[in-house]
C-alpha cells in the first residue's frame, strides 16, 4: 500500500492550493479516504473524508465552507481543494485510509508521507 501526498507550499493569506494524493496497492475505489493536518506543536487534527464513490463528504468545522475533498477513482487519487487560507491552517497535511467514520488518527491504517503547507504573508 503506498500514499503519495503532493500539492502543498507557500500561499498567502486568502490564497488556494489543491493537495493530491496518489493510491497503489489496494482497490482504492472501495476505500473510505481521509486528509489530517499537524500544525507546529499540535496534536494531529482530522480535516475532512470522504466515502469510496465520493456520494458523501465530511469536513472539520475548522476548515467547512473553505475546503473540498474529491476523489477520481478511475486515476486512484482524491484531492483537498483549499480555499480562502488562512495562517492557522499551516501544516503538514497527510493523506490517510481508514475505517468509514474514522476521525482519530489512531483509527487510520494507512498513511501518505505529507505534504507541508504554509500559509504566510
Amino acid at each position: 500500500v503506498q500514499l503519495q501526498a503532493s500539492g502543498g507550499g507557500l500561499v498567502h493569506p486568502g490564497g488556494s492550493l489543491r493537495l493530491s494524493c496518489a493510491a497503489s496497492g489496494f482497490v482504492f475505489s472501495n476505500q473510505y479516504m481521509s486528509w489530517l493536518r499537524q500544525a507546529p506543536g499540535k496534536d494531529l487534527e482530522w480535516v475532512a473524508s470522504i466515502w469510496s464513490d465520493g456520494t458523501y463528504t465530511y469536513y472539520a468545522s475548522s476548515v467547512k465552507g473553505r475546503f473540498t475533498i474529491s476523489r477520481d477513482n478511475a486515476k486512484n487519487t482524491f484531492y483537498l481543494q483549499m480555499n480562502s487560507l488562512k495562517p492557522e491552517d499551516t501544516a503538514v497535511y497527510y493523506c490517510a485510509a481508514g475505517p468509514s467514520g474514522a476521525t482519530m488518527a489512531v483509527d487510520f491504517h494507512f498513511w501518505g508521507q505529507g505534504t507541508l503547507v504554509t500559509v504566510s504573508s
